[in-house]
């Protein structure tokens, strides 16, 4: 019980280190891979797009080629797109509560 009181303060002192830094500008979490994040994704629509969307790497894949396809995104150089695969994947990951169904697999497909 000694040490409760002075676990608590030190808990309580140091909390801010664990919190998450966000980008000032965007609101992305700040890691390995923002600025190219920032460089290629969020120049054409909004960051809330990436938060909101969530996904795992296979996913956020499948979302650049579409817009590679689709909506004018130019071609990533293989460094480029795994950094920003990685940020993506660890960054905003799909979960539990996300609104995006889950990938359907191969067996699910239409034929």
């Amino acid at each position: 019980m000694r040490l409760a009181k002075p676990l608590l303060i030190f808990m309580a002192c140091f909390s801010f280190l664990l919190a998450e830094k966000l980008d000032s500008n965007t609101g992305l979490k700040v890691d390995v891979g923002l600025s190219e994040v920032k460089q290629n994704c969020t120049v054409c629509h909004s960051a809330a797009f990436i938060i909101e969307g969530r996904g795992n790497r296979q996913e956020w894949k499948e979302t650049i080629v579409w817009m590679q396809k689709t909506q004018g995104l130019w071609e990533l150089d293989p460094k480029t797109e795994d950094l920003i695969l990685t940020y993506l994947a660890k960054n905003y990951p799909q979960v539990a509560t996300s609104s995006r169904r889950p990938l359907l697999t191969k067996d699910k497909l239409p034929k």
